[in-house]
């Protein structure tokens, strides 16, 4: 995988569901799961998405999106945060967007 991005998850009862969710709201995108046994590396290439509109199916009605960070101890590439959504981008995509015009705030790591 050239450009993966995506989150690192702590171990624990949800990671499954949160896999489920990432595979469902990517269904055109190869999902790499490594697993480092305290943790879990869940990623894609360029750039995948998770939704809140998806996350409750796997993990209950009450689960919002807010929550994810809890289980998240890090990630991959660039993270843009969005009341419905979790992506995570390459800096390259990012870097060809941009000079495209297209323009958002992110953290990297």
């Amino acid at each position: 995988m050239k450009n993966p991005v995506g989150p690192v998850l702590r171990m624990g009862d949800e990671v499954e569901q949160v896999i489920a969710a990432i595979e469902d709201d990517n269904p055109d995108a190869e999902i790499e799961v490594i697993d480092r046994g305290a943790y879990i590396r869940v990623q894609g290439e360029d750039e995948i998405t998770v939704t809140e509109q998806t996350l409750p199916r796997y993990l209950g009605a009450d689960y919002e999106i807010r929550s994810f960070g809890g289980i998240m101890s890090a990630f991959n590439g660039r993270v843009i945060n969005t009341s419905d959504a979790i992506t995570w981008q390459s800096v390259a995509l990012h870097k060809a967007q941009v000079q495209g015009g297209a323009q958002d705030k992110a953290v990297t790591a």
